[in-house]
């Protein structure tokens, strides 16, 4: 594929900026992204388990094919300069990072969600993007907690063993066109400056010191409180490099055990003592003589076998 020194944008500068390297984005070979870009399909994580199988080669549902046709135009789009408040990363391995994170993110933890749902998520993902208090690439925001000492997902899907269902069809395709949309720029103006969220199925400990901001199928959304959770204090620049992923390996972290309880101790039961042989007795017509019968060698051949006096010492040892 040929490109002529036409093929030029204009830089936050104002400058020309050549843009041939990203005019190659969609062919990106896809073993330095988190997620094969030609079927839509997802890897499964890392995993001691089982090992990673090759990606599928069956045409993918029409559907899901225009979702991924929108997801090349928007990322084609973004590659030629985009909106200022884009997240565009510096090279096409970390755009492709960021949409794999994204939508990692979008499918994982919404993937059941209506589409407001799931733009919402987005939302609180770049937020935490442009946040000083959180990493400024998304990567680094998605898998904060694996990568970072301690521990501590912010996201649970990166530690609980989500990856190993592997993402693919239709939802992740849509996950992926959200994720570019929300990359190259649209925000979902009701999450606000939302940096939270959890389910209505569990009550986390630091949901009372957050402000409530909205409610959205099975999530409820918050901002930080105060001066901090305000537009104005959203002031971090998007690095524009992306980490690559580490999720974490300890898919299922045990719980604590309670202690087995006691039992009282068996009597110990010495064993039967070994009980004396019974005498045998054998019928009167087979019952042993007292003494051994007398013997009938002829008394010429009853010293057979003896060595002879005069036989030498070193032979009979006497």
């Amino acid at each position: 594929m040929a490109l002529s020194e036409s093929t030029r944008g204009i830089g936050r500068d104002g400058k020309p900026e050549r843009v041939w390297r990203w005019a190659l984005l969609a062919l990106v070979p896809t073993s330095i992204s988190c997620v094969p870009v030609e079927n839509g399909r997802a890897p499964t994580a890392p995993s001691a388990v089982s090992p990673a199988t090759a990606p599928e080669t069956e045409a993918p549902d029409p559907a899901a094919a225009l979702l991924m046709g929108r997801t090349r135009s928007i990322l084609a789009a973004l590659a030629r300069g985009g909106d200022a408040s884009a997240f565009r990363g510096r090279s096409p391995v970390d755009q492709l990072r960021s949409l794999d994170c994204l939508a990692q993110a979008i499918y994982y933890e919404a993937a059941s969600e209506s589409e407001d749902g799931q733009r919402a998520v987005a939302q609180v993902v770049l937020n935490r993007v442009r946040h000083p208090a959180w990493p400024n690439s998304v990567c680094g925001v998605v898998y904060q907690g694996p990568m970072r000492a301690g521990g501590g997902c912010q996201f649970t899907f990166t530690c609980d063993g989500s990856l190993t269902r592997p993402a693919g069809g239709i939802a992740w395709a849509r996950a992926r066109a959200l994720a570019a949309e929300a990359l190259a720029g649209r925000v979902y103006a009701p999450a606000g400056s939302s940096t939270h969220y959890h389910t209505h199925a569990v009550s986390p400990s630091w949901a009372p010191r957050l402000q409530p901001t909205l409610s959205i199928g099975a999530h409820a959304f918050y901002r930080l409180p105060g001066a901090a959770g305000e537009g104005s204090a959203f002031t971090a620049n998007y690095a524009g490099r992306e980490p690559l992923p580490q999720p974490s390996m300890i898919l299922v972290r045990p719980a604590a055990t309670a202690s087995a309880p006691a039992f009282a101790a068996l009597p110990e039961v010495p064993p039967p003592a070994a009980a004396a042989p019974a005498p045998i007795s054998l019928p009167s017509d087979l019952a042993l003589a007292s003494s051994p019968p007398e013997s009938t060698v002829r008394e010429e051949y009853r010293s057979s076998g003896q060595w002879r006096d005069d036989a030498p010492a070193a032979i009979t040892g006497r």
